[in-house]
């Protein structure tokens, strides 16, 4: 049978990454918020995986030194997306 996975199961792994990450550099929430110029409401709320915007996500991404990873995978997911002959 097949498991279907939630947007809010996605997003809470998201957050659970984002803050193993954070600690793993030894910041507090507090610490990252003002680096990225953010509340520490907005890094907690991502951190729960509730209410996160996109930019913020991003922003959180790139302090991490995630942002090259995330646009490597980006641009390889689209090139084999644009690499399969449509049927169409």
């Amino acid at each position: 049978m097949f498991e279907t996975i939630e947007i809010k199961d996605v997003k809470n792994e998201i957050g659970e990454l984002m803050k193993a990450l954070r600690k793993q550099r030894k910041l507090s929430q507090a610490e990252l918020a003002g680096l990225l110029s953010v509340s520490r409401t907005t890094i907690q709320n991502l951190e729960l995986g509730r209410n996160f915007t996109v930019d913020t996500l991003l922003k959180v991404v790139k302090e991490l030194d995630l942002l090259e990873t995330l646009h490597r995978e980006i641009v390889q997911s689209k090139a084999q997306v644009t690499q399969t002959k449509s049927l169409y």
